[in-house]
């Protein structure tokens, strides 16, 4: 089961996935809010998840600096409550705080020009987001322990 990262943000929305296994991670597209606005949005992310099989759907919760929620966490928080009517798939949210940054920062060091990464980077912070589930997840798993 592949599963579904999103970077949303007020003029953007990031998405990535991982192959099936869920061993690697990929940019999938950058929806602008002017292709069209965000109009229909939570329709087309349920086609992605039909489309491309999708089992869970993580998307980035931009939390203040302090852990708090702002406006930003609260439109957010909206978005889901409308992703809700139109899928049946687990909806998880992981903290986004830096990953625009950290995004920004590893398309400079691939060499990106400034275009480039004012075009991809929404894409690479949800690689980040994607990348810190998985991370997680693989953190709260318990090694095999050796019989003896």
């Amino acid at each position: 089961m592949r599963i579904l990262a999103i970077d949303y943000g007020k003029k953007a929305i990031g998405l990535a996935i991982t192959d099936e296994l869920q061993l690697t991670i990929r940019p999938l597209t950058t929806i602008r809010r002017k292709d069209g606005g965000f109009r229909g949005l939570p329709e087309r992310i349920g086609a992605i998840i039909a489309e491309n099989g999708v089992g869970i759907l993580v998307i980035g919760l931009p939390l203040n600096m302090d852990g708090t929620r702002g406006d930003a966490a609260r439109c957010v928080e909206r978005f889901i409550g409308d992703l809700r009517k139109v899928t049946t798939t687990p909806i998880v949210t992981v903290d986004e705080r830096l990953t625009s940054r950290e995004a920004e920062e590893r398309l400079r060091a691939s060499g990106a020009g400034a275009r480039e990464r004012r075009r991809r980077s929404d894409e690479y912070a949800a690689v980040i987001i994607l990348e810190d589930y998985l991370a997680a997840c693989n953190a709260r798993r318990q090694p095999d322990q050796e019989i003896i």
